[in-house]
């Protein structure tokens, strides 16, 4: 049957040849009717004919398609991070906060994940911004992520380049990240700031019974080192809490190790942090996740999200890809299959390099919300003090008034 099909369709094609007319098989192939599109944005980038403006470049991304599209995405799903309040939302039942005031005040909890290579990068000095100025509320990072911060406190990382040799490197003391260098020195100076930290900690756990979990370590390292160029100096001057799951895997480990020789006894709890990490979710009211890499940064927080039934807003950027089972490569909609974010959200997953995008994505969102309210409360405080200037100078209009003020010290300042 199918035989005698294609005969017929070449004896029509033959046909149609032969009358000069395009096969019908080949039109019917090729010129297949379209239904409607549906309202979507079309494709379109940005025109450099309008002179550069950087703001404007970024926001074409969204219109441009393949990463560039996932990118304008990220930027929206953070903006509603940072716009959302509780007055957003209708009171319910069984709502513990009624004030109006109280709701509008009442923001979404975002969590911070990164991975150590990101602090040792030239991101540290955007992940400090975040931290310094309050735009996020719980940090998780490797040991790696902690150590390097500090380390550059003391001192600089270089770059290098991906091509050099680990032999030669080791042979001169040089250790690679990417291409970036770290002097093993720097690691010896680390050692040095951080044992007698240790020990200090370690007589307070046996004197006081303090219980030192990671993220009450960092906060107190991020007092010791005292450098506003510190992301977990401001952590802590901010409390906003660091939870590292695996803070002994690193030079951070390495120095433990070594001082559980030269003065044994200090003890991490790692089960106190597990509660804090995972009460930080169970008591927002919204929550937002921006994961930057995979690995355990990745999955500690989404399951942390997994205690109230998931995350309400997420961005994942990363280079993994799911073929291999692996966590890292996970999209967001194998997340939502576990309860780690809802059903009912909209989370992104940019394929990208962070160092390449996120810079982008901070300077639309987290910066630029961060001028504004800043813009905002010097013009509500410009206002204030106008208001304040025109109703004194309405008291002390009459002779009287400005009689009364020059009796009191108090009203010659004012007066003045």
């Amino acid at each position: 049957q199918q035989q005698q099909q294609q005969q017929q369709q070449q004896q029509d094609a033959t046909e149609d040849q032969s009358k000069g007319e395009v096969p019908a098989l080949a039109a019917e192939s090729v010129l297949v009717v379209s239904e409607e599109i549906p309202d979507t944005p079309t494709v379109s980038g940005y025109d450099f004919n309008n002179g550069i403006d950087l703001a404007k470049l970024i926001d074409s991304y969204g219109n441009v398609g393949f990463q560039s599209t996932n990118l304008g995405l990220a930027v929206e799903e953070i903006n509603k991070m940072l716009r959302w309040r509780l007055s957003d939302e209708p009171i319910g039942e069984n709502d513990d906060i009624t004030d109006p005031e109280e709701r509008k005040a009442t923001k979404c909890t975002i969590f911070l994940s990164y991975t150590s290579n990101l602090i040792s990068s030239g991101m540290r000095e955007i992940l400090r911004f975040l931290v310094e100025h309050k735009l996020v509320d719980v940090i998780c990072t490797t040991g790696g992520g902690i150590e390097e911060d500090f380390i550059k406190c003391l001192a600089p990382t270089y770059l290098g380049d991906f091509a050099l040799s680990g032999k030669e490197l080791r042979l001169k003391g040089l250790n690679r990240i990417g291409n970036l260098l770290v002097p093993n020195s720097n690691y010896c100076k680390f050692e040095d700031w951080m044992n007698p930290i240790l020990d200090q900690m370690l007589e307070e756990q046996q004197r006081d019974g303090t219980v030192w979990t990671p993220s009450k370590m960092i906060h107190r390292f991020g007092k010791e080192i005292n450098d506003p160029s510190s992301v977990y100096y401001w952590a802590w001057k901010n409390d906003i809490p660091v939870y590292c799951p695996a803070i002994t895997d690193g030079s951070i480990g390495d120095m433990i190790y070594f001082h559980s020789y030269k003065n044994p006894g200090l003890v991490v709890d790692i089960a106190g942090d597990i509660r804090g990490i995972n009460d930080s979710a169970l008591r927002a009211k919204k929550s937002g996740m921006i994961i930057l890499g995979g690995g355990i940064v990745k999955h500690h927080v989404c399951n942390a999200n997994l205690m109230r039934n998931g995350a309400d807003f997420s961005v994942f950027i990363n280079t993994a890809n799911e073929f291999d089972g692996s966590d890292s490569g996970a999209r967001p909609d194998e997340a939502i299959s576990w309860g780690k974010i809802r059903i009912t959200a909209k989370p992104v997953k940019l394929y990208s390099e962070v160092t390449l995008v996120f810079p982008l994505i901070v300077a639309r969102t987290f910066a630029k919300y961060y001028y504004e309210q800043k813009q905002l409360e010097e013009e509500q405080n410009r206002s204030g003090s106008i208001v304040q200037s025109v109703s004194a100078a309405a008291v002390l209009a009459s002779p009287r008034a400005a009689a009364d003020c020059r009796d009191t010290p108090s009203g010659l300042t004012a007066l003045r």
